[in-house]
């Protein structure tokens, strides 16, 4: 289980590790973003210095209409586990976005009053 933090708008942020294909590893905070159906989303610029493995592109439905992603395949970190994962790679994506693909085997618990939030293990 991994502990999450609101934000100053109660955003849902968890931190998370991104992966290089070199090793090196990165944690950023990720905003667990519940209209977003898949698993990772970053902006173009977090690309850099990655070298995660480009697979195609993919249209898809966002709150501001129509977008396309690059599409990559990107090893992230999540309590304690490693994950090979599709990662939509977009221009103007405001923060590192999880999405709802997350929630099928893991719980999310959020207690606004009493300032708890997690993301439960699978």
């Amino acid at each position: 289980m991994i502990e999450g933090k609101f934000g100053d708008d109660e955003e849902l942020f968890f931190e998370i590790e991104l992966i290089a294909a070199d090793g090196l590893e990165l944690p950023v905070d990720a905003m667990l973003d519940t209209g977003f159906s898949d698993w990772l989303a970053i902006d173009k610029q977090d690309l850099e210095g990655l070298d995660w493995p480009y697979v195609g592109e993919r249209n898809m439905r966002i709150a501001k209409g129509e977008a396309n992603f690059d599409i990559y395949v990107g090893k992230v970190r999540i309590d304690g586990e490693e994950f090979d994962i599709p990662v939509h790679v977009g221009d103007g994506v405001p923060e590192v976005l999880i999405g709802r693909q997350w929630l099928k085997s893991r719980r999310l618990v959020v207690d606004m009053q009493s300032g708890v939030l997690n993301l439960g293990g699978s």
